[in-house]
């Protein structure tokens, strides 16, 4: 049978279902995001050109009456569409389709589009237009209309012009053979590819999917200190009372900052460097700072993950290298028990001195343990495995890291119910004490936990981000990541003082046992009995490594198949520590690409070159002053640089960038303008509330001082001693380091000396966007320009220079 070319109508039908699916699937189908980008801006020229040579303007909705009045013969020509002839106004000419273009027109600037939609379909049917011919409207203008109700069309046209021509005859009716022409479907495809080939150049990564995105920054975002500090703080601060105000500084300043990361990196679509560098040439130093935090934290934090490695590696013996005290033997060959060991206990002396080999202090280093050497590169060498695929191969592994936390989780939930005590212990956790509410500290160590939880400031979350498509809804991953992470925290806290609290009815078990034998055996005399308190043995918990590889580990000593939980739970610390890790190193890597300081190196290479200098210096915890060493810098280097840093991006932000400008990039991605609320806590309240909690740390430092558990082996225990002068000179070199890059660029500036390359703006499909949403350029209200001090001439923010973007908002047409 032959093949008979389809109507117009039939193609124009044929291409919106395809343009509407494209749409849908932009975020898996980034070429066609592109094609339609450059495809667009050819067709609108076009059209202009058109109306322009026809006389009656360049907007054909000023005549739509006209030009639904000419038409055409009522006979459906063969293999051709309508093009309009030089000179003449009232007839058409024909000739086969030599070009398909793809239009996504702006909503709302036709509003005549049902009534002239009727028409076409007559027209269509063969009954509609003057006279009954087919109306040109349809052959000519049907690619522009289009009301608010009406989905994105694809329409195809050609609107070359030249010179007329007499219509070629064909058969009447809807069809015609297809001869010589190309097929419709082929002259869009033929076109596309012409299109692709000159498109914008984006070569961006990009996240194979939203739920790897989602996956991977929930599982950078929760994190170690969800398992093992939020319960402590918690049963610490007041029980369930500290719930209030940890939830009080979620909102205002864990969501909002975290809002602001994913936004700033969605619309800049770099890392940390150069996202603060383009907002203003002044304020890179932020990136700078955070890609120094970034790298510092990674160099510690990842010993978190050797020292969980050599657990896991050990949970496999039986018995349990830490359920009972080793045996030293004598020169006479006899045995006996650990007299270190006797006077602590097995857990704590197997985590103190047979994994760290503990000194007594910070300035006794003593010998290399090779233990955690190993474990180190062990370590750093699954990170770089892990990384060295980038984002896009990576993404498999999340699934893995992201996931399996969350099953050993209700694993242990699920058997920690069923144990002895586990009520208490949560009755523990929850139980109010509502007067601890007007402690200062306890808002302090809340607003504190939340800041650290989310990951703010580290880079990560703005290079995540920066990988999304342009269109994705930054603010609904930011509410989905941030209560994801708040409620782990607190189904942590459930399991891990279910366990705590069966820990705690063991020792109350064994102290009353004890009591009573006591009592048996002295019924006369007054003995020097033992007070059993079950209250107390609930508030002997502790907080970080002394939770995970102390209290937890003698708790799971009692548990039967002891080394199956061990496994599962070590495992679980270690998924959590190196999902965590590949975002703060993330955040370095993808500074120092967008930055170009090695034009010529892959990426591959970078992270190899950052792993392996982490690996070297990491050695320095590989001794026995390697555990102080490691709290110096978690105390100093992951807290006050962090809230300095999130400070400072907030004022840049909403002072340098403008608060109406940030609102209107994400109305441009999301379709929706930021609430009020948001934009009040980007501009007043989380700066404040930071410099609050800053302040206060520093007058808490100044007061009371810092000090650090040093490992005591004659009585078996810890004792609080003072930092020495060279760890406290170390603690501000490196706060310095970090923090003053931000000054320092901005004085180097000004100087005239750039030490960060000025790089073209990565692309943005500005007009797609707002097409697609149908925007409408936003007015001020009364109170945005009370409340943020918008000029008269609708201008904000500071006389700092930005730079554009490859894509104006507006052309000069829309404008």
């Amino acid at each position: 049978m032959p093949q008979h070319q389809p109507t117009f109508f039939q193609a124009d039908r044929w291409c919106r279902e395809r343009m509407e699916a494209a749409r849908r699937a932009r975020l898996s189908h980034r070429a066609q995001w592109h094609e339609v980008h450059a495809l667009q801006d050819a067709t609108r020229s076009r059209i202009s050109a058109v109306y322009e040579s026809t006389g009656y303007g360049r907007r054909p909705v000023d005549n739509l009456s006209k030009l639904a009045e000419l038409n055409i013969s009522p006979e459906w020509p063969s293999g051709g569409v309508p093009r309009t002839s030089t000179g003449t106004v009232g007839r058409f000419a024909w000739r086969p389709l030599e070009r398909a273009e793809v239009v996504h027109p702006r909503p709302g600037h036709f509003s005549k589009w049902p009534e002239l939609r009727s028409r076409l379909v007559r027209a269509e049917n063969g009954s509609g237009g003057p006279g009954g011919g087919r109306s040109v409207a349809y052959g000519a203008t049907n690619q522009a209309f289009i009301s608010d109700d009406d989905p994105p069309m694809a329409r195809i046209l050609d609107l070359d012009m030249g010179p007329a021509s007499a219509p070629p005859t064909g058969p009447k009716g809807a069809g015609g053979k297809l001869a010589t022409q190309m097929s419709v479907h082929e002259q869009i495809v033929a076109a596309e590819q012409a299109a692709a080939a000159e498109r914008p150049e984006d070569d961006r990564e990009a996240w194979d999917s939203k739920w790897t995105f989602l996956l991977a920054t929930i599982g950078y975002a929760v994190g170690l200190g969800n398992v093992w500090r939020f319960p402590y703080l918690a049963q610490k601060n007041g029980g369930g009372a500290f719930l209030v105000p940890y939830f009080v500084m979620l909102l205002l300043q864990g969501i909002p900052i975290f809002y602001l990361e994913l936004a700033i990196g969605q619309r800049l679509r770099k890392g940390a460097i150069g996202v603060w560098h383009q907002v203003s040439p002044y304020l890179g130093g932020i990136g700078i700072s955070s890609a120094f935090v970034s790298y510092i934290v990674a160099l510690y934090y990842n010993t978190i993950i050797a020292w969980c490695l050599i657990y896991l590696v050990h949970s496999v013996e039986s018995p349990l290298p830490w359920a009972e005290c080793p045996k030293r033997l004598y020169k006479n060959f006899t045995y006996d028990i650990e007299p270190e060991c006797v006077v602590s206990s097995p857990t704590k002396y197997y985590w103190y001195r047979e994994t760290l080999k503990a000194s007594p202090s910070v300035n006794e280093p003593e010998d290399i343990n090779y233990n955690v050497a190993i474990a180190l590169i062990t370590a750093w060498f699954l990170v770089y495995m892990c990384m060295v695929q980038g984002i896009t191969e990576s993404s498999k592994i999340v699934y893995i890291t992201a996931i399996f936390p969350y099953v050993v989780l209700i694993i242990f939930f699920f058997r920690g119910i069923t144990l002895k005590g586990a009520s208490d212990g949560v009755m523990h956790l929850f139980t109010p004490r509502w007067e601890s509410i007007l402690e200062p500290v306890v808002w302090l160590e809340a607003g504190t936990q939340i800041f650290f939880s989310l990951g703010l400031a580290f880079g990560g979350l703005i290079a995540f981000s920066s990988y999304n498509p342009a269109n994705n809804n930054c603010y609904r991953d930011a509410l989905v990541v941030s209560f994801t992470n708040c409620s782990t925290s607190m189904f942590a806290g459930v399991v891990v003082f279910s366990v705590i609290g069966f820990k705690a009815h063991s020792i109350f078990d064994s102290c009353v046992e004890e009591r009573t034998a006591l009592m048996a055996l002295n019924k006369t005399a007054e003995a020097d009995l033992p007070v059993c308190d079950l209250q107390k043995e609930l508030e002997n918990s502790a907080s970080g490594t002394g939770l995970a590889f102390i209290i937890f580990t003698e708790a799971i000593n009692q548990f039967p198949a002891a080394q199956l939980w061990a496994v599962l739970f070590f495992l679980m610390l270690f998924t959590l520590g190196i999902d965590s890790q590949f975002g703060t190193l993330e955040g370095v890597t993808t500074s120092l690409v967008d930055m170009k300081l090695f034009p010529n190196v892959p990426k591959e290479v970078i992270t190899g070159g950052l792993c392996l200098s982490c690996s070297i210096l990491s050695m320095c915890f590989a001794n026995g002053a390697g555990s102080y060493i490691f709290q110096l810098m978690d105390s100093f280097a992951g807290s006050y640089t962090l809230l300095i840093i999130a400070f400072f991006e907030c004022i840049a932000v909403s002072y340098i960038y403008g608060i109406k400008r940030f609102a209107d990039d994400i109305e441009l991605m999301t379709g929706s303008r930021p609430h009020l609320y948001w934009m009040l806590c980007w501009k007043y309240i989380s700066p404040i509330a930071m410099l609050t909690i800053l302040v206060a740390s520093f007058i808490e430092l100044a007061s009371e001082g810092s000090s650090y558990p040093g490992w005591n082996p004659l009585t078996g225990n810890t004792d609080n001693l003072e930092w020495p002068h060279w760890c406290v000179v170390v603690a501000i070199l490196l706060v310095c380091v970090s923090i003053l890059w931000i000054p320092g660029v901005a004085i180097c500036r000004l100087c005239g000396i750039n030490i960060i390359e000025d790089t073209e703006p990565a692309w943005f499909p500005s007009a797609e966007l707002r097409d697609s949403h149908g925007i409408v350029p936003h007015e001020p209200t009364d109170i945005e320009i009370s409340l943020f001090c918008i000029r008269p001439d609708g201008s904000e923010g500071l006389c700092c220079p930005t730079y554009g973007t490859r894509e104006q908002p507006l052309d000069e047409e829309e404008e």
